[in-house]
């Protein structure tokens, strides 16, 4: 292979060596872009078309649709395939690089579209989970020895396996590693140079209006979500945008505002978008650092979430295979919680109650709604959300077991390292410390509805919510009938 010029040694990782010998001639280069949806800031694609060219030799793009991924429904899967379409339409008049969309098991498809085309390389985007890490190892045993397999950390500004080589316990022992690596590794962007080669076999057609259909009719039950359009071009709107834009116009209040439920505005607004790849985090950054000087403490801030968090939730999902299950918890914690697993609940709530937020708690109900109408909740009601289900089970497997449903289907990010780990962290004590002891929770971190009401007008929250439940009732009105019956 040629050597490495346009991204750091750091930035990838072989998954596995080929054996190619000197005489035989070079294959194309694939791309299976999975976890990174963009054209922009992706070092994948770059590392992709980089060593395309340095061989001489086209590249393609590969990306397979998984059927409910995890659980995914309308609301994630419509929000991903209209991303990917525009995606796909810039990838072709800019690029010229054809964009291969499957749809099956990915460790069957990859591998035969790679015999196809005669690959030689591989390249792929990096995700911590389990399914999509047992994928990868199904298609390196089943590619042929002549195909090398790059593994590229487009979604973290430092790579999971730089940053640390073991589970970080804390954002504490994992800041000062990342921080120190920053200089190295948050730096701007080199210019996506177009393929020396063009493809030699056919397009393959996409029926992308057909596609979403079909994921709207599957998943119904969860419809798709108005208020976040998907796309690049939607995401950096977000970030930049002249009228609303995170950085340009409501930064100012991140810090002070960010845990108030009540005002959803001073958030970034930016998840959906990480989640998908549909934005590149380090670009994130780079944008945030060059506006510091305007308000220093928010952007300290969000890169702290935006890094740090983000990171530590790779690290984590990495390096604890158990990452969805109380085995997964720290010693201390797996402890208390087992201690306390017979200790008498106040309430006993049914997965089904609380999907349909039937408790007798009116917070944790309206927390639940906001959830279901909007796919997201706010994060400091997330963590109440999940201590309370925590509470009102009968043990913390089935309460951890729980929540990882109901934000899984709901949420737009779901399905994501900083979702599990806003679970373990609520239920299981992941990255935090040992509380006071007390029934139920042990030495597991405890809020309570008076707590929240100390913290902001809980009332105001409740009644937001209820006012977003007219609105999905107004807009369910105006739906045709044909989507009334994919929503019902």
């Amino acid at each position: 292979m040629a050597s490495i010029a346009s991204i750091q040694s750091g930035r990838f990782r072989v998954l596995k060596e080929g054996s190619r010998t000197s005489d035989q001639a070079m294959g194309p280069v694939v791309y299976w872009m999975f976890r990174d949806q963009r054209l922009k800031d992706n070092w994948a694609l770059i590392h992709a078309v980089d060593q395309a060219n340095k061989a001489n030799v086209p590249v393609a793009i590969a990306f397979n649709l998984f059927d409910q991924f995890l659980g995914a429904k309308a609301r994630q899967l419509g929000f991903m395939l209209r991303g990917l379409r525009q995606l796909h339409r810039s990838i072709t008049e800019t690029l010229q690089i054809p964009f291969i969309l499957f749809q099956g098991k990915a460790e069957d498809t990859i591998p035969n579209f790679l015999r196809e085309c005669g690959a030689s390389l591989l390249v792929t985007d990096f995700s911590p989970l389990q399914e999509i890490r047992r994928c990868k190892e199904q298609i390196c045993k089943k590619v042929t020895d002549s195909v090398v397999i790059h593994e590229v950390d487009a979604h973290n500004i430092v790579p999971v396996w730089v940053a640390s080589d073991k589970l970080e316990y804390s954002a504490k022992t994992i800041r000062g590693k990342i921080n120190k690596l920053l200089p190295e590794y948050l730096i701007d962007f080199p210019t996506l140079q177009s393929p020396n080669r063009e493809w030699a076999l056919k397009d393959r057609v996409i029926d992308w209006d057909g596609l979403i259909d079909d994921v709207l009719r599957k998943g119904a039950e969860v419809p798709e979500i108005e208020w976040c359009e998907p796309g690049e071009d939607a995401a950096r709107e977000v970030l930049m945008g002249g009228k609303n834009g995170f950085l340009t116009k409501r930064l100012k209040n991140y810090s002070a505002d960010r845990n108030n439920p009540l005002k959803p505005k001073a958030l970034s607004g930016l998840s959906p978008y990480l989640h998908f790849g549909q934005i590149s985090a380090q670009r994130c950054a780079l944008k945030a650092q060059r506006v510091r000087k305007l308000c220093p403490q928010a952007v300290d801030t969000f890169l702290e979430e935006l890094i740090v968090r983000r990171e530590l939730a790779d690290n984590f999902c990495f390096y604890q295979p158990h990452y969805d299950s109380l085995k997964g918890a720290w010693g201390w914690a797996q402890t208390t919680l087992l201690n306390h697993a017979s200790d008498k609940r106040e309430q006993i709530y049914t997965r089904e109650q609380f999907e349909k937020a039937q408790t007798a708690d009116p917070l944790w109900n309206a927390a639940q709604l906001e959830m279901v109408y909007c796919g997201k909740m706010h994060g400091f009601m997330r963590m109440y959300w999940a201590k309370k289900i925590l509470e009102w089970t009968r043990e913390p497997e089935e309460a951890l077991s729980i929540s990882i449903y109901l934000n899984d289907k709901y949420e737009i990010d779901g399905r994501d390292p900083s979702g599990y780990v806003g679970c373990m962290w609520s239920i299981c004590g992941v990255h935090d410390q040992g509380w006071k002891e007390r029934p139920v929770f042990g030495k597991i971190r405890y809020m309570n509805y008076a707590g929240c009401k100390r913290k902001f007008d809980v009332d105001g929250y409740i009644a937001y919510v209820k006012g977003l439940k007219k609105v999905k009732r107004k807009a369910d009105d105006m739906l045709s009938p044909k989507a009334k019956e994919l929503h019902s």
